[in-house]
């Protein structure tokens, strides 16, 4: 990773995970292959994906940060421990059926068309297990509940807590997200040490490794549901890292920037649990991130300057649309991605 530098890294993502890649013995980054897929990216002039409308939820005030907080709350692990991959949760919208975070953010623009305020903290404090089974109710017997149905019963109330704690004389949404100051590090710092749930840290050869995917995830997504005005407005955006996720190094793999070794390669192609916290986890997460971060910095050296989390959106996009037979993604049960 020598000829790449590191950029300003205030919350210390990119930091912590090179070290993790730098002593990865499962998984390595193929430099080549991320200047060649920076390459075909430049050549079609991609733009940044748009914020999609007809799933999120949008009104322009304080209703769309807090809606936003309740998606990324509860914006992990859709996978299915089925044999067949495809028997999975699924939410019909409006006539049609999704699965994966679109369900997620179906289900929740959903409850907002049934009325249920779910952008106020004091809402979610008295959502019921059974309400919340509501809200996330699968479209029929069918398909199985949401994933660690139980994590995100404790995450929403976890945030409604943490939100009416800290500004019980305010309005806790609208309060949280000024007092950054205009900072996604900062709120992304004010995220992590409010909600446990969000403290998305692990240990690797005895060192922390931050990755605080949700948490930063959560300040790029007020980014694109306000179109970078009002409550969306960021001074830094760039400090941002990729969102280590599973989709997103499935893609990395396919297009050959990451590259596993042999044993890693069959417990994922087999779909051999891989434990959250694990050698082999952290080094595929961590891979992800400085996997991106090299597709920026080869894009920004090209003329085309995209953030790193602009590239993890056009990545995770297009693992949405791999074929059947893709090679799968990891499996890990966490509520952290």
């Amino acid at each position: 990773m020598e000829p790449y530098d590191q950029p300003p890294d205030p919350l210390g993502v990119l930091t912590t995970t090179r070290s993790v890649v730098e002593a990865a013995r499962r998984v390595r980054i193929d430099p080549a292959r991320a200047e060649a897929v920076a390459d075909e990216i430049a050549a079609t002039h991609a733009e940044p994906p748009a914020w999609n409308d007809d799933l999120h939820f949008r009104d322009g005030t304080w209703h769309t940060a807090g809606w936003v907080m309740v998606l990324d709350a509860l914006n992990f692990c859709f996978w299915s421990t089925d044999p067949d991959p495809r028997q999975r949760w699924r939410v019909q919208y409006r006539g049609e059926l999704y699965d994966g975070y679109w369900a997620l953010a179906a289900a929740l623009r959903r409850a907002v068309d049934e009325g249920r305020p779910i952008w106020d903290p004091s809402y979610l404090l008295r959502l019921s297990p059974r309400d919340i089974a509501h809200i996330l109710r699968p479209h029929d017997l069918a398909f199985p509940e949401i994933p660690l149905f139980p994590a995100r019963v404790l995450n929403l109330h976890e945030l409604g807590r943490g939100l009416m704690a800290a500004y019980p004389d305010d309005n806790p949404v609208e309060a949280f997200i000024r007092d950054a100051g205009l900072s996604a590090a900062r709120l992304v710092e004010r995220v992590v040490a409010t909600f446990p749930s969000f403290n998305d840290v692990a240990t690797y050869e005895g060192r922390e490794v931050r990755f605080y995917k949700r948490a930063q995830i959560l300040a790029a997504d007020l980014h694109g549901a306000f179109g970078g005005e009002g409550l969306g407005t960021f001074d830094d955006l760039e400090v941002l890292t990729a969102f280590a996720d599973y989709k997103v190094p499935q893609v990395l793999r396919r297009l050959g920037v990451i590259v596993y070794d042999e044993a890693l390669t069959a417990k994922i192609d087999n779909r051999v649990l891989i434990p959250t916290g694990s050698p082999e986890e952290v080094e595929i997460r961590a891979a992800t991130v400085w996997g991106c971060e090299l597709v920026r910095q080869s894009l920004a050296a090209r003329g085309k300057p995209l953030r790193a989390f602009e590239v993890d959106w056009a990545l995770w996009l297009a693992g949405q649309a791999l074929p059947p037979d893709a090679r799968p993604y990891h499996r890990t049960y966490t509520v952290f991605y």
